[in-house]
């Protein structure tokens, strides 16, 4: 019998790194997949993104419907409730042997929270990272300690999630999944990506995707003006946006993006551009400005520039084509000078990638398989030897 995998998703971002996992599994002849699509994936604010998940040529086993209109801390909140409720739903008629969650989004921690009641086991991926200017910090290292088995992107974050109690033996480092995707998606030309956009790049181009801030003294709306402000300097570039995550304060960042490219005809926002155009605009942009966590894993196997604006990535690893810099338009300014500049760009040719390189779905699939007779949810607090966070 085959052993029941449930991955469950619940944005844009996040599929476009499961996806090759979920390819693996439904390739396996030892494991079955199911999907569980969820957050914003089915928002027609977002895009209905789900849609993306079923042209890749994947049944949704379940759509758990959970973003309520409001984008405040209460409407977030209540959200995570009815997830909770709808994942308990769930779970109970798909009987998943072992969930997989990659992250740390707040629908993943309702997913958590009822697996651990129901004593499904949880796959964990990409855990032990840090974004101290976020609560996705928090809800990360607790889903690391709801999960059984984790699979991180580099020997630090592996260090953390032990130092959290985790058993080393359960703790694998399999690189950044978000690299797989480069390697195995034919991307678009130049000509191609211009046709798929409906938009011409220019001589310099940018790409911009910014999401809420939730831990910062300064508001959402505050540091977003600054980084429009700092566009503003330098008519001549394309930018292209990518819309925010359904976070607290994402609809101001909505609207700011929509006056920004109504008056400024070389730039254009794109509510979710799927993973295909998204790789492709990498590919031909100069750089990258914002504060996704792409800009730190996959943005520098492209050796392109990013701006990592404010704090909401602080503690993860980066590259050295990663510039870091405060949220006020003098700062960005100053670094979007710098990347075009003679010495910067002969930095990118050198650079390095923290990540690794592409392979890790297909370490994930294989350790899934080798351990799927392993179903036991009871966990020993690990505690630290000498020489194991060495």
């Amino acid at each position: 019998m085959k052993t029941r995998v449930c991955v469950v998703t619940g944005t844009r971002a996040e599929y476009g790194l499961l996806r090759w996992v979920m390819e693996g599994i439904r390739l396996s002849t030892h494991l079955e997949l199911q999907i569980i699509a969820t957050g914003s994936h089915l928002s027609p604010e977002f895009g209905f993104t789900y849609r993306e998940i079923e042209s890749d040529g994947f049944s949704i086993d379940r759509k758990i419907e959970m973003v309520l209109s409001a984008d405040t801390p209460s409407g977030v909140a209540k959200s995570m409730g009815v997830g909770l409720i709808g994942f308990a739903s769930a779970f109970q008629e798909l009987k998943p042997d072992c969930i997989v969650l990659l992250g740390d989004r707040y629908e993943l921690l309702s997913a958590a929270s009822a697996a651990l009641v129901a004593r499904i086991p949880i796959v964990h991926i990409h855990g032990g990272e840090t974004t101290e200017g976020a609560f996705d910090e928090a809800i990360r290292h607790s889903i690391t300690k709801m999960s059984h088995l984790h699979f991180v992107a580099a020997d630090a974050y592996r260090r953390r999630v032990i130092q959290l109690g985790e058993d080393p033996q359960n703790v694998h480092v399999v690189g950044g999944l978000g690299l797989d995707g480069i390697s195995k998606i034919a991307l678009l030309g130049r000509s191609e990506l211009e046709q798929a956009l409906d938009f011409k790049l220019g001589a310099r181009n940018l790409l911009i995707t910014f999401h809420p801030v939730t831990l910062e003294s300064e508001s959402s709306e505050t540091q977003m003006r600054a980084l429009l402000s700092a566009l503003d300097s330098f008519p001549d570039i394309h930018c292209i946006f990518t819309m925010p995550n359904a976070d607290n304060d994402s609809r101001v960042i909505f609207r700011l993006i929509e006056e920004f490219t109504a008056r400024r005809a070389n730039s254009k926002a794109f509510t979710s551009l799927g993973q295909l155009r998204y790789l492709s605009c990498l590919r031909h942009v100069d750089g990258v400005v914002g504060n996704s966590s792409s800009g730190l894993i996959e943005v520098p196997s492209f050796r392109k520039a990013t701006i990592n604006v404010g704090d909401r990535q602080k503690g993860r690893l980066r590259a050295q084509s990663v510039l870091d810099c405060n949220a006020d338009s003098t700062a960005i300014r100053s670094c979007i000078e710098k990347i075009y500049s003679d010495e910067f760009q002969n930095l990118l040719s050198q650079t390095v990638n923290p990540y690794g390189s592409a392979g890790a779905s297909e370490k994930i699939v294989k350790i899934l398989e080798a351990r799927r007779e392993n179903r036991s949810v009871k966990k020993t607090f690990y505690d630290l030897k000498p020489g194991d966070l060495a």
